[in-house]
């Protein structure tokens, strides 16, 4: 009962020491009580429990029971840190029973060598055990024994075994009450799912063990390392960080166990790392290869101990010494038949690399290359960068090529099982090494094409195929539903009193929480992205007037490609670094002269958009030609209003994610009908202005067979069903609500929506749109069909994304161009809410006479008042795509 329920086990515990029992009777109770603060609560507690109970056991004379307490002692003994003692504790347990308890005893000494990382005694334990349980007919042993059985092949890589074993084992447990036990196994299925590369899979069972746990009121410190493994795996490391230290100081909080406190700070470790922060990397190993050791888990230890070298080496600590050190654990780890040794062995080599020891790095790599032909995606991955690193030694770039080729095709294939759009940017991060290689090598050796070529191999990824659809799962809905009402509750109590209101923001993270972990859950649809680039069909599509400019980093360095007039021309310009600062200044202006009276700084902004030119164009400012400019920046320069920057300033200007999105969004046709959908939210200082205008614009040029009176069609301001082709539909007040906004724009032509944004930078696919019942998410886009055709977004940060992977960005025009929409118009920094109006005016004015998207931006800017705040107005916007 203490894991089928544990607080109701602990209560008649409690109530037998009460009525005097006999001393077998009271073993058991505070045997139970040992096994809940054990596993729940306070292990100094648990041991005292524990003695108690073994003492108990002596006086009663039953051998067999004292066996039974002290297979559970040597564990509580273990998880304290104190190896020598549970060990021995168990020797005595084995000894003492027989038969049906001693295989239970084993079963459990078989636990304690597998958190020791002992796994050849676990499996010989655990064998020694299932016949004799089986024979007994103890279904829940035999269902945990192969469940420990599982999650040990689970440990050497060994999968199938794996499967097999829980199979079983769930085969058994639907046949108990044992509801600690089936959560224990979902959570084992989720590990194994995990251990097969199906992220997506481990997260939803994952999150179901966790559900399961909290009905039983069970702290859940083994599945969230767990979770945190699979966190950093979908490049989520900042948040397996932020819950390991949480679970970390919860264990501290109630004295939990030792060998659980050491296995999160490990994970803590990795994540650290692989969040980009060493000097946390570094302090975690440190304390976590300290307690390893003394818990004599060498299993473990050997793993931190790689943490701390990787820690060491990213803090830039290389050295000789490392080398031999990483080399010393690989060896260890391939011992242990640990699935982390080419992981080792590739550290090891890319050291020596960096020394400039090739016969050492030589050595180590051509170890950990083994691993690119088998086992899950990411080891698969480890072994192709080792392979790439080794070419490049030998001078061989064209090995390097075709390593990093094979690598990425790895990658995509991984990449494409996950259905999340965050999942697949995030996931993009394990292959930026491999990309950086291959960017390298062509520099050297294939001149300007291949270097597009590799360029746009790894560039905005997310883009190549629409996420897969949110299931009409009624949970999904109802949390969704319910987190836009508390939103707007939320926003209006702090509209009304200028205060927060906690409890309500509380509730809306929650819910957030939930929506974001749902929507993990989703599995890719495609096996792989099979449009690959072709720098020839990029070439015919420009012709000889368009030019596009693709900025490639490299070594920090920005480098130019100019594609145009059939070729592409490479350019050297200036250090990310220092555009990255003056972006920013550029940024600080335009919030500035957004308010009347920043008028002095206009040439400060202008000087900055001369000197941004310089460092992102360098000498290919001069070689753009008369003709429209499409420019494809890195992630890391979105913020970039390239209209500011005096070449670009009154030229027909777009701007891409990639080259490829660009391709699409030329080849992407415009639904039949022509729809046109006009949103006015709440709570813009313009009222939205300029949408009473334009809906009498189209509606007075529609034709009398489309409707026309010249008043909007009938059912436009009113809750009614979804216009038909050529309509033009007005949403203001209550129409504006969520359901009904996104009907409309479903299919859409022209969409133009004036509603109050907010990017998320802390959770990119929250940012939204204010509409009359609350905000309108990027989750919500990505439940349509067909984005409209056309975007307009004359709002505040609308154009603002998050750079996360390789080089990926997450936001709403991102989350947009993949799902039919070709063309966007959207702000990159907050501007003039007055000054808006006009500009819209004009933009819309312009597509009447059948202009793009580009080209009525460009007039529309050169048709605003010539003072400061209509001028930074018209820079802040940028044409995105290429409708």
């Amino acid at each position: 009962m203490v894991f089928a329920a544990p607080g109701e086990a602990l209560t008649r515990a409690e109530e037998l020491l009460g009525a005097d029992p006999s001393p077998l009777h009271a073993s058991v109770a505070h045997q139970v009580i040992g096994i809940w603060q054990r596993d729940f609560g306070d292990t100094r507690r648990a041991l005292a429990h524990l003695r108690r109970a073994r003492d108990l056991a002596a006086r009663a004379e039953s051998a067999e029971r004292e066996a039974d307490v002290l297979a559970t002692l040597g564990v509580a003994l273990v998880h304290a840190g104190r190896t020598r003692a549970g060990l021995a504790a168990f020797e005595r347990g084995v000894a003492r029973g027989s038969g049906h308890t001693r295989a239970r005893v084993l079963f459990r000494r078989a636990y304690v060598w597998w958190v020791l990382g002992r796994h050849g005694e676990a499996l010989e334990d655990v064998r020694r055990a299932i016949p004799v349980l089986r024979q007994a007919d103890d279904v829940i042993w035999t269902a945990r024994a192969l469940t420990l059985r599982a999650t040990v092949h689970l440990a050497l890589g060994s999968v199938e075994r794996a499967d097999a074993d829980f199979t079983a084992a769930e085969a058994l447990w639907d046949t108990t009450g044992q509801e600690h036990d089936k959560a224990d196994a979902v959570e084992s299925r989720g590990l194994a799912a995990f251990r097969s590369g199906d992220v997506p899979a481990a997260l939803r069972l994952l999150d179901e063990a966790a559900e399961r746990y909290a009905k039983l009121g069970t702290p859940t410190f083994m599945l969230t390392i767990r979770r945190c493994e699979v966190l950093m795996a979908a490049g989520l490391a900042t948040e397996a960080l932020a819950e390991a230290d949480a679970a970390v100081a919860a264990l501290d909080g109630i004295g939990g166990q030792s060998t659980r406190k050491a296995e999160l700070l490990l994970v803590a470790a990795r994540a650290a790392r692989l969040a980009g922060e060493p000097q946390t990397s570094l302090a975690r190993a440190a304390v976590a290869v300290r307690l390893f050791a003394g818990q004599r888990r060498t299993w473990y230890e050997t793993h931190a101990r790689l943490v701390l070298i990787e820690a060491r080496v990213a803090t830039g600590h290389g050295s000789g010494r490392l080398v031999a050190d990483a080399a010393a654990v690989a060896e260890r780890l391939a011992a242990f038949g640990a699935p982390a040794a080419p992981e080792a062995s590739l550290l090891a080599g890319r050291i020596a690399l960096d020394l400039g020891w090739t016969a050492d790095a030589e050595r180590h790599l051509a170890v950990a290359a083994r691993s690119r032909h088998g086992g899950p995606p990411l080891a698969r991955m480890t072994g192709w960068a080792a392979q790439a690193l080794r070419a490049r030694a030998a001078g061989s770039a064209r090995g390097v090529l075709e390593a990093c080729r094979r690598g990425l095709d790895v990658l995509d294939d991984h990449r494409m099982t996950l259905g999340a759009s965050e999942l697949r940017a995030r996931a993009t991060a394990q292959g930026a090494e491999l990309a950086a290689l291959a960017q390298r090598a062509s520099l050297v050796s294939g001149g300007p094409r291949r270097l597009l070529g590799w360029s746009e191999r790894w560039r905005a990824t997310v883009l190549s195929a629409p996420p897969t659809r949110p299931p009409a799962d009624p949970v999904l809905l109802t949390a969704m539903t319910a987190f836009r009402e508390l939103a707007a509750r939320a926003e209006e109590a702090r509209t009304d009193g200028g205060r927060p209101a906690p409890a309500l923001e509380r509730e809306q993270r929650r819910l957030e929480r939930e929506i974001r972990s749902r929507t993990l859950h989703m599995r890719g649809e495609a096996p792989g992205d099979g449009d690959r680039f072709d720098v020839g069909r990029l070439l015919r599509r420009l012709g000889d007037e368009v030019r596009l400019v693709e900025l490639a980093v490299l070594d920090g360095r920005v480098h130019v490609l100019l594609c145009g007039q059939g070729r592409v021309r490479r350019f050297e310009a200036g250090l990310l670094t220092e555009a990255e600062v003056e972006a920013e200044h550029v940024q600080a202006g335009l919030r500035r002269l957004a308010h009347p009276g920043g008028e002095a700084r206009l040439p400060l902004v202008e000087a900055a958009g001369a000197r941004l030119e310089r460092l992102l164009l360098g000498p290919a400012a001069a070689h753009l030609g008369s003709g429209p400019v499409v420019v494809v920046p890195p992630g890391r320069l979105h913020r970039v209003p390239w209209a500011l920057l005096p070449a670009l300033r009154e030229r027909v200007l777009s701007v891409s994610p990639s080259a490829s999105s660009w391709l699409r969004a030329r080849d992407t046709a415009p639904p039949p009908g022509g729809r046109q959908v006009l949103v006015r939210g709440p709570g813009l200082a313009s009222g939205g202005a300029e949408v009473p205008e334009l809906s009498d614009r189209y509606a007075g040029r529609r034709t009398p067979d489309e409707g026309g009176t010249g008043a909007p069609p009938p059912g436009a301001r009113t809750g009614g069903g979804t216009a038909g082709p050529g309509a033009t539909v007005v949403l203001e007040g209550e129409d504006a609500r969520v359901p009904r906004v996104l009907r409309e724009l479903d299919g859409a032509a022209l969409a133009h929506i004036a509603a109050h944004g907010t990017f998320r930078a802390d959770s990119p696919l929250f940012s939204s749109l204010r509409m009359a019942d609350g905000p309108l998410i990027v989750h919500d886009f990505e439940r349509l069909d067909r984005s409209p055709y056309r975007i307009i977004l004359p709002c505040c940060d609308t154009a603002r994304f998050a750079s996360v992977g390789a080089d990926e960005l997450l936001g709403l025009v991102t989350a947009l161009l993949p799902l039919g929409t070709a063309g966007v118009v959207a702000c990159t920094a907050p501007v003039n809410d007055a000054a808006v109006v006009p500009l819209m005016l004009a933009l819309h004015k312009g597509l009447d006479a059948g202009l793009s998207l580009a080209e009525a931006l460009r007039d529309a800017r050169a048709a605003l008042p010539g003072d400061a705040v209509h001028q930074a107005t018209g820079w802040a916007f940028s044409a995105f795509g290429a409708a």
